[in-house]
């Protein structure tokens, strides 16, 4: 798959829905409906994990970044551990950024 948007820029479309209002509304709406409200984690995580996320970023190898979107489950709870961050949250952001890269491909 060829990676059309770097790790380091998806970051940055990310950061401009942090804490979003709307964001918050859907997270709310789907938090008790097993689970689904992670799907709203993908385009609007709340300041907390938004910050989690940018310093598991930044601790990531050049060669980590540039397959971001194939790391595997062992590799994103490396970063995550490495970053002391919750994997769950990591993980989560991974996939997006894998579906994202696959939509635009």
């Amino acid at each position: 798959m060829k990676t059309l948007i770097s790790i380091d820029r998806y970051l940055g479309k990310l950061e401009q829905f942090k804490d979003d209002n709307y964001g918050s509304m859907v997270r709310n709406q789907f938090k008790d409906s097993g689970g689904l409200s992670e799907l709203a984690m993908l385009a609007a995580p709340t300041a907390v994990e938004f910050e989690e996320i940018k310093k598991a970023v930044a601790i990531m190898t050049k060669q980590e970044k540039e397959q971001a979107e194939n790391l595997t489950d062992e590799q994103v709870r490396k970063i995550a551990d490495d970053a002391a961050v919750d994997p769950a949250n990591l993980a989560i952001f991974f996939n997006g950024y894998a579906l994202y890269c696959k939509r635009v491909s």
